[in-house]
Parts: C-alpha cells; structure tokens; sequence
C-alpha cells in the first residue's frame, strides 16, 4: 500500500521585508510641506515686490508735485513699470487713491525716529492734521512689532537722489551736463535685469537737488530715451549693517505696516544702505 509521508511540521510563512520604513501618510506630509514652503517663499517675494511698488507710486506722487498721472511723468513712469512687474491693477489704484489722500493733506510735517532689534534705526516721516492721533498710531505699531522709539538720526545723513533711465551711449553726455551745473554731486551707473532698462544714478546735497535736476531737465527733455525716474530727498545710512534673514523679514512687516497708515509719507532703515548715498 502506498503510503504518504507527511513533514513534521509546516514551513513558516515568510514576511517580505518593505523597501521604506516611512508610511505613506508621512510621505505625503513631506511633499506638502514642501510645497507650503515653497509657495510661502513666492508669496514672500511677491509682497516684497509688490510693497515696493506701492512706495515707488507714492514717491513719485510725493516728488512730482501731482497724484494725477496725466500731470506728473514720473508717477507715469512709475505706475508703468508697476504693471510691468505683474503687480495687480488693484495694489496699484491702492497706493493711487493713498497718494492722493496724502496729497490733500496739508497738516503739518512731523518725523519720528526708532530702533528695532537693538541696532536697526528707522526714520518716519508724516504729514498730519492731527498730531497726537499720528504719535499715537504709530507708537502703537511699533510696540506691536517689537520696536521702540528712539534717537537714530546720527546714523543718517540725508542725500537728495536722481535716478535717470538712459541709453548707456549717453551717460558720458548726461554726466558732462551734470558737471556743468557745478553742482557736487557723486555718481553710479544702474542696471535693471529683469526689464534690461539700464541709466545713472547721481546723488548730491539736499540744497543742491533742484540745482542739478533743472540742469539736466533741458537734456533729458531732447533725449527720448532719457527719462528721470526718481527725485527725491533721502536718510542714507551711514554704513553698512549687518542682519539676518529673519530681522529683515521682521524690519520689512514693520515698514509695510507703517507705510499703511494715510498720515506715513516715507520710512527709511539703517539697512539700506547704498555706497553711493553713504558715501561720504
């Protein structure tokens, strides 16, 4: 008879090893948090950029002498270059109906001085027909991002500035017409990469702004592919500052804030410094 013959016991049921430890609910965690913090860093720029312009439109409005466009190029100018950097028709009519407000505000001009993170200064300058309701805003904002006030003036020194857009061909002609207004003045050539637009910058003594732009508003004028850009008065830092990413990210919530108040015309830092305004 044919018999059977049976093991003594059954082999064990063998586990395949899985290729990861990481379950796939984290792997999914990972890839998000990769794409919050790569869309955070996008939204980071773009409030930058975006800040930027509204400052450029209110500087332009402030500087030439109109919050309408037709009756100033330089806030034309600055509005264009605005739309060509992508930033929304509505952060642009923002900063247009805050120029304007500012402009119909004839109170009375007031400048506050701060220091953040022990060594950041911070000038804020306002026009305002209430001055107590102004101090009060701003202290208040300031005390919200950890700021305080505090004498910094010693570590500016204020510039008048011109910034000329101009086919680079021309810069030895506009720089001669400059010398020959006698002004003391230093200079530097500038170059926009991301438009190609390119020109000089020339910053001089305060006293002596209006001297030196209306000796080359008659060249500039003959020259269309010269425009002036930017005219005004500014607090240069005296030199250069060190800081980290996170107090620049902080510095720049608190100017954004500021400059959200209708009585703030202007904020400058003691970390932007520029060799050509700082220089001595």
């Amino acid at each position: 008879m044919l018999r059977l013959r049976l093991p003594t016991a059954w082999p064990r049921a063998s586990h395949a090893r899985p290729f990861s430890r990481s379950s796939t609910p984290y792997s999914g965690h990972n890839k998000w948090s990769k794409i919050k913090q790569r869309k955070g860093a996008e939204d980071a720029k773009k409030s930058i950029l975006y800040g930027k312009a509204a400052s450029d439109i209110l500087a332009a409005a402030r500087n030439g002498g109109s919050p309408i466009i037709e009756e100033n190029s330089m806030l034309a100018t600055a509005v264009r270059r605005a739309k060509d950097a992508g930033v929304p028709k509505e952060n642009i009519e923002n900063a247009l109906l805050k120029a304007f407000k500012r402009k119909n505000n004839n109170g009375q001009a007031v400048t506050y001085e701060a220091m953040m993170h022990g060594s950041v200064g911070i000038i804020i300058e306002c026009r305002t027909d209430n001055v107590n309701r102004t101090l009060s805003n701003v202290r208040e904002v300031l005390n919200r991002h950890g700021a305080r006030q505090a004498p910094v003036k010693f570590m500016f020194r204020q510039r008048g500035y011109l910034k000329i857009a101009l086919d680079p061909n021309d810069i030895e002609d506009l720089f001669n017409t400059a010398e020959s207004t006698q002004c003391a003045f230093d200079f530097d050539e500038w170059e926009d990469d991301s438009s190609g637009s390119r020109g000089i910058e020339l910053a001089c003594s305060p006293d002596e702004l209006f001297k030196l732009e209306d000796g080359l508003r008659q060249y500039i004028q003959q020259n269309d592919n010269a425009e002036i850009l930017v005219r005004e008065v500014r607090w240069a830092p005296l030199e250069e500052q060190g800081s980290t990413d996170d107090e620049k990210d902080s510095i720049s919530n608190l100017v954004e804030a500021l400059e959200e108040d209708e009585d703030v015309t202007c904020v400058s830092t003691s970390l932007e410094y520029s060799s050509l305004l700082g220089n001595a």
